[in-house]
C-alpha cells in the first residue's frame, strides 16, 4: 500500500513537473507565429535592439530585411502573398546567433515546421596586440574553415598565411599569433554552416 501511495505522489510530482516545464517553454518562447488566410503575425518576445530580421529563400537571397529597433516584444505583420509557392525562412541575426524559421508557401499561406528550425552559432573573433582568438559553439559539429590574408600596404596582392579547417569539436576556440615583417592589414574569413564570416585587422 505504501508503495502505490509512494509511486502515485512520485506521478503526480512528474506530471506536474512536466506541466511546470511546458508552461516555462510556452513563456519564454523566443518567437509566436500566427497565420490567418495572407496574413502571418510574427512576434519576437525577446528582440534586441541592433538585431536585423530578414526573409530569404532557399538560395539565400534576402527578399526583406530591417534592423530592429528596440529591445523587448517585436511584432509585425506580413502579407507574403507576392511571392511564388516555395520554400522560405524568417532570420533573426543577433549577437553571436543566427535563428532560422523555415516555412513553406502554398498559395499565399505560410506553414511551419518547428522540427526544421535551427540557430546558426556565428564566430567571435577578439584581437590583443598580435594575437588573434577565434571561438565558436559548433553543436552541430559543423567545421569550421579558417582562412588569414596578409595584405602589405601600397600593395593589392594578398598572401595567405593561415588555411586550416577545424572539426569535431562542440566548442572551437583557437588562438592565432600574426606576425609580419612589413607592415599592413590582415584579413580573416570564417566559413562554417555555408556562411562567410570576414573582419579586418
Amino acid at each position: 500500500m505504501n508503495n502505490i501511495f509512494t509511486n502515485t505522489k512520485k506521478g503526480f510530482l512528474i506530471v506536474t513537473l512536466l506541466v511546470t516545464m511546458i508552461s516555462f517553454a510556452n513563456e519564454n518562447a523566443f518567437y509566436n507565429i500566427n497565420v490567418e488566410a495572407n496574413k502571418t503575425t510574427l512576434t519576437l518576445n525577446y528582440a534586441k535592439e541592433g538585431s536585423a530580421l530578414s526573409i530569404k529563400d532557399l538560395n539565400g537571397s534576402v527578399l526583406y530585411s530591417e534592423t530592429i529597433k528596440a529591445t523587448g516584444r517585436y511584432k509585425r505583420e506580413f502579407d507574403l502573398s507576392f511571392l511564388p509557392n516555395g520554400d522560405y525562412k524568417f532570420e533573426v541575426d543577433k549577437d553571436l546567433e543566427i535563428k532560422e524559421i523555415p516555412f513553406s508557401l502554398k498559395s499565399g499561406v505560410a506553414v511551419f515546421n518547428k522540427n526544421k528550425e535551427k540557430v546558426v552559432y556565428k564566430p567571435f573573433i577578439r584581437v590583443s596586440g598580435d594575437l588573434v582568438y577565434i571561438s565558436k559553439l559548433s553543436l552541430d559539429d559543423e567545421p569550421l574553415d579558417v582562412k588569414i590574408y596578409f595584405t602589405k600596404n601600397n600593395s593589392f596582392d594578398s598572401q595567405l598565411i593561415v588555411s586550416e579547417k577545424i572539426q569535431n569539436k562542440e566548442k572551437i576556440e583557437k588562438i592565432y599569433k600574426l606576425e609580419s615583417i612589413a607592415k599592413g592589414k590582415f584579413h580573416i574569413v570564417l566559413n562554417s554552416a555555408g556562411r562567410t564570416f570576414e573582419k579586418n585587422i
